[in-house]
């Protein structure tokens, strides 16, 4: 390492040059493709549970309420933790940050088939899972994307936030079909490797930030600073980060907003699915691949949905998406569940199954400020998992006590309506007052 001569006389090291990569400005693609993997793998690990609940029950006979307690156990935490790995990427970074949690995520899925017990359900895929997998969530894409991009951010958190969900829905007809072949353990090892195997790629490829390779953010200006690292305590940042948010109604309207599209999503359709259909006699593996097709067409829509972001009110946006998605969760009861309605159905859901992040982390942006928002925006998608973790726990209680699912689909959509008003009334006291102003 060179040095140079202080006044004093003693020798003080010289700060390292960049590591170049290549590519130039593009190499931000290449962070958002190795990101793009993450939240991919991490989004599977949190399908699994869906797949798991009839091999579980025909393994040891764990009750319908036991494992969704389970796996509404690990969507709560993956949602609680996003705030807190905000803080912690900001301070400890992003890059270590996201190599604990891929280590965690592998160490805890492996160590579920040794599980006897319904408590190691809960230890290994409610508890160990859920921490991890909640480091590798949305926050992160929202905290990479802030980060490595100053123009077109709301399509890249489009197709960021897609990989959250095509992650849920393609791996669920694999690894439906694993556990139909040889039951529920050969499942949990295929995720095990799945996400160990990102491990070294993630060391490899993910810089910390764009000044660390000698880059400014893409699409910045030449000599662009990028933001210095904190060094507040990460649960200190992460509380403050709330108190100030929950002072603003409009936190409070994304956070609703949020709750319920994690209740209309991966909570309800995503968790119980798949059971819903074989209690109208459809395979297993069949419904899993409804899932699939939802997530290919999901790709589609949420990325689109970032580039419409950039160009539209993502108020207007958000009406459209929850009014549309709650008059479908209503209708799909009624229908005949015949190969045609069901894929009609997994087409336009699929459209709009997370259509509603790119529209959200603007508002968070414009309510916020973009160096309090990555925080802001995880308690707002820890809004997201606590109405998943409800749907996932509530459906099935529903679906023991009643014998059926029809209510709620029916709640669900109901709530999902409630989500379109909401939507138009967000930034609206923060217009008024800037307009008195």
């Amino acid at each position: 390492m060179s040095s140079t001569v202080t006044p004093r006389g003693l020798a003080s090291p010289t700060p390292a040059a960049p590591r170049p990569r290549p590519f130039g400005q593009n190499y931000a693609f290449v962070v958002v493709g190795v990101i793009f993997l993450c939240l991919l793998a991490a989004a599977g690990l949190r399908a699994s549970p869906g797949v798991l609940i009839l091999p579980l029950e025909q393994a040891f006979g764990w009750s319908r309420s036991t494992t969704s307690f389970s796996a509404g156990l690990g969507i709560f935490l993956y949602g609680l933790v996003g705030p807190f790995a905000a803080a912690l990427m900001q301070s400890f970074g992003i890059r270590r940050t996201l190599l604990c949690a891929l280590a965690l995520m592998a160490a805890s899925t492996a160590l579920s088939a040794l599980m006897s017990e319904p408590w190691h359900l809960v230890a290994t895929w409610g508890v160990l899972s859920g921490l991890g997998s909640g480091c590798v969530a949305i926050v992160l894409g929202a905290t990479v994307v802030n980060r490595w991009f100053a123009v077109r951010r709301g399509l890249f958190m489009g197709l960021l936030t897609a990989s959250t969900a095509t992650g849920t829905l393609i791996f669920l007809p694999g690894l439906a079909a694993i556990a139909q072949a040889g039951g529920w353990r050969p499942v949990v090892l295929t995720v095990a490797c799945a996400v160990a195997a990102l491990i070294p790629l993630v060391a490899w490829l993910l810089p910390e930030r764009p000044s660390d390779i000698g880059l400014t953010p893409y699409g910045a200006a030449p000599g662009t600073a990028s933001e210095p690292p904190r060094r507040a305590n990460p649960f200190r940042a992460a509380i403050d980060g709330l108190v100030r948010a929950s002072a603003k109604g409009d936190f409070w309207l994304l956070f609703g907003t949020f709750f319920i599209c994690g209740l209309t999503t991966n909570g309800l359709v995503g968790t119980h699915l798949i059971s819903f259909c074989a209690d109208q006699g459809i395979p297993e593996v069949r419904a899993a691949g409804l899932l699939a097709l939802m997530g290919v067409f999901d790709l589609i829509g949420t990325t689109g949905s970032g580039w419409l972001t950039d160009r539209y009110d993502p108020r207007k946006l958000l009406f459209v998406y929850y009014g549309l998605r709650g008059l479908s969760l209503m209708a799909l009861p009624f229908t005949d569940f015949s190969f045609y309605s069901l894929s009609i159905f997994a087409v336009f859901y699929g459209l709009d199954w997370i259509a509603t992040v790119p529209p959200t982390v603007r508002l968070a942006n414009e309510a916020f400020g973009e160096r309090d928002a990555p925080i802001v925006f995880g308690w707002i998608a820890a809004g997201h998992q606590l109405g998943a973790a409800t749907a996932a726990f509530g459906a099935g209680l529903v679906r023991a006590s009643e014998g059926r699912y029809l209510e709620a689909f029916l709640a669900a959509g109901l709530t999902a309506l409630m989500a379109a008003l909401m939507s138009l009334m967000i930034g609206r006291m923060r217009q008024a007052a800037a307009a008195a102003a």
